[in-house]
């Protein structure tokens, strides 16, 4: 299966080739760990999730980092405000990180370097680049020289004399251009520090991914992704000092996200608009945000309001009904154990010649989407492709539990890319056995007209969500 990439380094789209067959290495920028994450912080979380799920779909052994920066003005200054050291904050809002990405049924990535825990490496990356001439110490900061290296500006695209300083690219008297930047800071009074031979300190924001990204992965990197905002200053910077240091390419692949708009207006704390994960799900389906980051084309802005999410938590109602059929189906025909998602190529011959020559249309469909630089809204659509044909098949005379477990088969290997079916947490909700024990006690006791036990059990079902109906096949249920 041949990937496609939109690079943004070339601006072109290119076929995907890793370093070594078979084996993808790539780092996303994770959080700076001083809040909760927000939905902007969502997007490339959720988005790079599912480019690791894809790739390791068709065969790929997937090395993901996703980084935390401890370490920070911001944990400083949230430090203070909280009466709490700069580790107890970080350590607190790594917790939470966890809790939110579980809710969106995010995979972990294979690691979480911290910044505090490379110290070491982070100074032996910043002396490398003083031996090799591409720093300078001031006063007891130290800087990368931009002027030494010839290509900087090479990923924004833009031009180093007309450059717009972007948060965290310090401007003042110790540099010897503007456009230099920090790789070690010296410490102020009562700030968090560490020993280094320029003074003690700490490090800057763009040398932290640089020197972990080469710590785990190497030299160079397959994939390297963030949001928009980190292509200027952070990415670009990471290039320069890499490069610089290696003299090889950072990435060969750089993939960046939009934007997300708060009712058409641009995420800001100025505007104080920002919305957290840990509050948007206490009212929101998770697996609806999910749809709402996916439904749009990652390079693409995306606006976040009451209507896109209605419609949102609509589309992923209709999947997941369409799922809990096929499985009062299979288990109404004695056949509620289905094969492990997947099957020979990612189908599960029906022995229908027609339905199965579908379900392979269906099945090309989705991966030539999903190929062309992760186009998940039309991945979506292929999705909504084999849910109308599940809807028409259950609705045939002669609807068989092989086309059904060919059916859902299929629905749950395209979904464990995209992974918009709803999600059980942990300990939230009862199990499938339970609720289908609990439905034969109910049914049981009105039976005997025990109305007090039918009336408890419904009410216990209601409060967990479960939506009773009545089919031609008997009692169904669904999570709401």
């Amino acid at each position: 299966m041949t990937v496609s990439i939109y690079n943004t380094i070339s601006r072109l789209k290119e076929p995907f080739v890793p370093l070594e067959a078979g084996k993808v290495k790539m780092y996303v920028c994770g959080p700076t760990v001083y809040d909760y994450i927000h939905i902007g912080n969502a997007r490339p979380f959720i988005f790079f999730d599912v480019v690791r799920r894809y790739l390791e779909d068709i065969g790929n052994e997937v090395h993901y980092v996703v980084n935390f920066t401890d370490v920070d003005d911001k944990l400083i200054r949230k430090a203070e405000q909280l009466g709490m050291t700069v580790p107890e904050v970080a350590e607190k809002f790594i917790s939470e990180y966890y809790a939110d990405i579980e809710s969106l049924g995010i995979h972990k990535a294979t690691l979480n370097p911290r910044v505090t825990d490379h110290i070491p490496q982070i100074i032996a990356f910043i002396q490398g680049l003083i031996d090799k001439g591409y720093a300078y110490t001031s006063a007891g900061d130290v800087y990368f020289r931009t002027a030494a290296f010839e290509e900087y500006g090479k990923l924004s695209h833009q031009n180093i004399d007309e450059l717009q300083f972007g948060i965290r690219v310090e401007i003042g008297d110790r540099k010897q251009n503007q456009q230099d930047f920090v790789l070690w800071k010296g410490a102020k009074p009562g700030e968090i520090k560490w020993e280094s031979p320029w003074g003690d300190g700490r490090p800057g924001w763009h040398i932290e991914c640089s020197a972990m990204a080469r710590a785990y992965l190497g030299d160079t990197l397959d994939i390297h992704g963030g949001g928009h905002d980190l292509q200027f200053p952070h990415h670009e910077c990471e290039v320069a000092q890499s490069e610089a240091l290696t003299g090889k390419p950072l990435a060969n692949y750089w993939m960046h996200n939009g934007y997300i708009h708060i009712n058409n207006e641009k995420m800001s704390k100025s505007l104080g608009n920002g919305i957290t994960v840990n509050e948007l799900v206490k009212r929101i389906k998770p697996h609806a945000i999910r749809y709402f980051i996916l439904a749009t084309h990652y390079r693409s802005p995306l606006n976040f309001n009451d209507d896109t999410i209605t419609q949102a938590e609509n589309s992923v109602e209709r999947i997941a009904n369409c799922t809990a059929n096929l499985k009062h189906r299979l288990t109404a025909a004695g056949n509620g154990q289905h094969l492990a998602a997947g099957g020979q190529n990612g189908l599960a011959p029906s022995g229908d010649t027609e339905l199965d020559t579908k379900l392979k249309a269906i099945y090309e469909q989705f991966h030539a989407k999903m190929s062309d630089d992760f186009n998940t809204p039309d991945a979506i659509t292929a999705v909504f492709e084999l849910v109308t044909e599940a809807n028409q098949y259950m609705n045939r005379a002669d609807a068989a539990s092989e086309g059904l477990h060919s059916l859902l088969t299929l629905l749950e290997r395209m979904d464990s890319v995209l992974g918009l079916l709803p999600m059980q947490q942990a300990g939230a909700e009862l199990l499938d056995a339970d609720i289908e024990q609990l439905i034969v006690e109910r049914t049981e006791a009105r039976q005997a007209k025990n109305w007090a036990r039918a009336d408890e059990i419904r009410d216990l079902l209601i409060e967990k969500n479960i939506v009773l109906e009545d089919t031609p096949q008997g009692i169904r249920w669904r999570r709401k």
